[in-house]
């Protein structure tokens, strides 16, 4: 985990549905930090800092590229 890093932060669990579903397709390896615990408790959110999506340094670049579509289109990335 220590060659992971955190790439956005997202501050509810609806908004990684189809960013998690894209990520395992391409078959990129991933984490969202603090997924479950806000999934619970959305308030959580503000004390945690959010939902971090974390992927390993090797595929933040294609990481990125995705993020960056997924706003260009859909507008939910931050």
């Amino acid at each position: 985990m220590e060659d992971f890093q955190t790439i956005c932060t997202f501050n509810f669990a609806h908004e990684i549905i189809v960013l998690k579903s894209i990520l395992q397709n391409e078959g990129i390896p991933f984490l969202f930090q603090n997924e479950n615990l806000i999934s619970i408790d959305p308030f959580a959110s503000i004390a945690y800092g959010g939902i971090h999506l974390k992927v390993h340094r090797n595929d933040f670049e294609r990481v990125q590229k995705i993020l960056d579509n997924l706003n260009t289109n859909l507008k939910i990335v931050e």
